[in-house]
């Protein structure tokens, strides 16, 4: 991925701050107001859902350690994460920038200090790919690449989506030690040795 400028990425426009808004709607239409802080999402609160993110993080961190001690020769290793309420708080509270979902920031931290590449791959419109970016790297996470929806990938099923760019990063050279999401469209289609599950509660979380 090209590297943008840096006055370039941090230049937010007035349309991608709405498409980023726009994100929260679903939780404040059913019944949750924004914040400055940590809330609660429509039936989901913040404390449990960050005790469950951080149960699948204790169990992701001791099986990356082992396996970014034992990489081959010349092995590119690779970690995917999904976004909203992956990698992001998106259905917390709305605000921008967004904060990190720090159980995965710091399994995220652990491995790019190691050397590991970090992908994201997102539902999320192209519209807002620039302000996007800046929010992860803002919030301490190293983006190697980010893959965001063009026009035509709006019309395509999310998991095939996703599963193409897995494969895509494949195709690059990286061997995708993990792939970390909340939903079952982050995770199906393989292209990835091991995958871990965020809690989304039956689809209340995004």
């Amino acid at each position: 991925m090209t590297r943008r400028p840096w006055a370039r990425r941090i230049s937010v426009t007035a349309v991608s701050v709405a498409a980023l808004a726009a994100l929260a709607a679903p939780a404040e239409a059913a019944g949750t107001a924004p914040s400055t802080g940590s809330t609660t999402s429509a039936k989901v609160d913040y404390t449990t859902w960050q005790k469950d993110c951080q149960t699948v993080m204790d169990q992701a961190l001791p099986y990356l350690k082992d396996r970014i001690a034992a990489a081959g020769p010349g092995e590119k290793q690779a970690i995917v994460f999904d976004i909203d309420n992956t990698t992001l708080e998106t259905d917390f509270g709305f605000r921008y920038p967004q904060p990190a979902n720090k159980p995965v920031l710091n399994v995220a931290k652990y491995a790019q200090e190691h050397g590991v590449s970090l992908f994201f791959v997102t539902a999320r419109p192209g519209i807002i790919e620039d302000p996007t970016e800046w929010n992860l790297e803002y919030d301490g996470y190293d983006v190697s690449g980010l893959y965001v929806r063009g026009f035509f990938d709006l019309f395509k099923d999310v998991a095939a989506y996703k599963t193409a760019q897995r494969a895509d990063i494949e195709n690059k050279g990286y061997t995708i030690i993990a792939n970390i999401g909340n939903s079952a469209t982050d995770l199906s289609g393989g292209h990835a040795e091991k995958t871990f599950k965020l809690p989304d509660y039956d689809g209340q979380l995004s």
